[in-house]
């Protein structure tokens, strides 16, 4: 009734993208400076964003992107472009000045959205759900969907121990660590985008 191949195929294929070890230093850094309390919230909040994007996009996803004439590469350059934004904010020091973050909820952009159901993970959803021709391949691709929602739930909410360890100092670097990265992985989204608009030409 379960098909085990299936769920965990998916399960590793979404925690490569989703990434949930390397999730940590970029949570960590965008809710820096707030009450543990909120950061929890934030946690939860992110994940639960995260999973409610990839479930419309696992049920309606070629809908969505035929019905607005958007191709997958499109996608994947503009969430790269987003990330990129947001990355040099991060690099720069700009998200230290509270008057700028502190209505911000960063939990739905960008943790939830493009940093959590980015254009890899949306589409990886996408076609699971379109190869799963029965009711127990279903069931396993949604279980694997859940289970790294879990994952990622659990990764945030308990790194916020790290921040008793390294104190602010430690936050200030975890954050410019955090910019290169994710800059990194916008500059490779983006390129990844532009290879497959040139592949489909």
């Amino acid at each position: 009734m379960f098909d085990v191949a299936v769920f965990g195929s998916l399960f590793l294929t979404l925690f490569v993208i989703m990434d949930p070890p390397g999730i940590t230093p970029i949570f960590l850094a965008l809710t820096a400076g707030r009450p543990a309390k909120v950061q929890k919230r934030m946690a939860f909040q992110a994940v639960c964003v995260a999973g409610g994007v990839i479930a419309v996009f696992g049920v309606l996803g070629h809908q969505i992107l035929n019905y607005l004439h958007v191709s997958v590469p499109a996608l994947m350059i503009a969430g790269g472009l987003l990330l990129l934004l947001i990355a040099l904010d991060l690099l720069t020091g700009k998200t230290d000045e509270p008057k700028q973050t502190k209505d911000v909820n960063v939990a739905l952009v960008p943790l939830g959205m493009p940093l959590l159901a980015g254009p890899g993970a949306i589409v990886s959803v996408i076609l699971a759900v379109q190869k799963a021709d029965s009711v127990s391949t279903q069931l396993s691709v949604w279980s694997a969907i859940f289970a790294i929602h879990v994952v990622l739930w659990l990764v945030m909410r308990y790194s916020l121990l790290i921040i008793r360890v390294i104190k602010d100092g430690g936050v200030v670097l975890v954050t410019r660590l955090a910019g290169m990265m994710l800059s990194a992985i916008a500059v490779q989204q983006i390129i990844n985008g532009v290879t497959q608009v040139i592949r489909g030409s």
